[in-house]
């Protein structure tokens, strides 16, 4: 009797180390994923997310701006609370003439809004992390209030659907400026691309901007 229980305490411990062993390595390679796609990845232009793509702009095309009843909201395979507010200011409107447009500096991870050489406001955000933020000049072509975004990877842990984020401005794709109520680590990579900003920082920026509004980044 002691021998066989001797023996059953032998499998638990031995089971114990093999299922410690699988999870620790199992870590260790997600980990090895994020270092690799984040060093050399994102250097040769690959992306894995879905916010390039035609079926994700087709998606933004559909939706209508309006608040969705949704609150469940995940982030990195979890659950985030969401809060939605309302810009804090809002900038008058340009007088002299001078063209408005946003620089987006990625080494700084920080954005400028600025009326022809002059600067007219300047906020943290968080740019590509998971996935990283295009370099180049586009316009914004789309405005929404709200907007559900949904994209990532379950089996690497950065899947994301984010009902409502706020005073989003797409400017290339799926590609946006907006705020971002799943995190307060702002003047740090956070994103999957887009450009993340607080939610009431945004609104400042979503109310000042057009469609058209020219929208440039940079290293």
């Amino acid at each position: 009797m002691r021998l066989l229980l001797k023996r059953g305490t032998i499998h638990i411990v031995v089971l114990g180390v093999f299922v410690l062993l699988f999870i620790l390595l199992a870590v260790s390679v997600r980990r090895y994923v994020y270092l690799t796609y984040q060093n050399f990845g994102s250097k040769v232009g690959l992306n894995v997310n879905n916010i390039a793509s035609d079926d994700y702009v087709e998606d933004i095309n559909a939706q209508s701006g309006e608040y969705e009843n949704e609150k469940r909201a995940v982030f990195l395979n979890r659950n985030v609370d969401f809060y939605d507010t309302v810009a804090s200011s809002v900038l008058g409107q340009t007088t002299s003439g001078a063209e408005k447009w946003i620089e987006v500096d990625l080494s700084e991870q920080r954005l400028y809004m600025r009326e022809g050489t002059k600067q007219v406001g300047t906020f943290l955000v968080s740019t590509g992390k998971w996935s990283p933020t295009p370099v180049g000049e586009w316009r914004i072509w789309t405005k929404l209030r709200y907007t559900r975004m949904k994209g990532g990877s379950k089996a690497l842990g950065t899947f994301y659907d984010l009902p409502n984020v706020p005073y989003t401005m797409y400017y290339y794709k799926g590609y946006g400026i907006h705020g971002a109520y799943w995190h307060n680590n702002f003047g740090q990579p956070m994103s999957h691309g887009c450009v993340n900003m607080r939610p009431e920082e945004a609104g400042v920026v979503f109310n000042w901007a057009s469609v058209g509004t020219r929208v440039q980044v940079h290293q």
